[in-house]
């Protein structure tokens, strides 16, 4: 169960403000369909996290656990510091030839590759060495930060600044990589 609750905290936050949050917002405006476009979330988060956490979990495997520690704690920490870097705003796919569940689908799996919550989920993966459980709370942390841009849109982005969110999400990274340090 701590896998998934530290999963999905650690992903619900880290995504605020990130370039696959303001996806989700173009394509909310754009297309005006809020189920397609978080069904088109749902399945490309489980793939993409899905394989990032079975990684994880495989390269934990090999890796000498003092090693396997250090790292996660200095990507932890990486983390930490890439999140206080905010995301340009992208514009979005030109193309709605392939409607709005497809092209949800395609343009979110290409953007968490390489991602930080892609490869947060890769180190969650190494830490808990549970893939089921660690795609579920960052499938389900996604969904979350994701579906508050699809549903409330602007309004959000109005009352809460990214900057106080970046640096809350910076916090909790910290906190974990001290937390693997230390053996939590």
């Amino acid at each position: 169960m701590e896998a998934l609750l530290q999963s999905f905290a650690l992903v619900a936050v880290s995504e605020m403000g990130d370039k696959t949050q303001l996806l989700a917002l173009v394509l909310a405006l754009r297309y005006k369909r809020p189920w397609t476009i978080m069904a088109g979330i749902l399945v490309a988060t489980i793939l993409n996290h899905g394989l990032a956490s079975w990684v994880g979990g495989a390269v934990s495997a090999r890796v000498p656990a003092d090693v396997l520690r250090y790292a996660l704690a200095a990507i932890f920490g990486a983390f930490a510091i890439w999140i206080l870097i905010p995301d340009k705003d992208e514009d979005g796919p030109q193309n709605d030839r392939f409607g709005p569940f497809l092209t949800t689908l395609v343009a979110f799996f290409l953007a968490e590759m390489g991602d930080k919550t892609q490869l947060a989920t890769v180190a969650l993966g190494a830490r808990f060495q549970a893939p089921v459980l660690v795609t579920i709370g960052t499938t389900l942390g996604m969904l979350f930060a994701d579906g508050l841009a699809v549903v409330f849109g602007e309004r959000l982005t109005q009352r809460i600044p990214m900057k106080w969110v970046r640096i809350f999400a910076a916090c909790l990274f910290a906190l974990f990589g001290i937390g693997v340090l230390l053996g939590f």
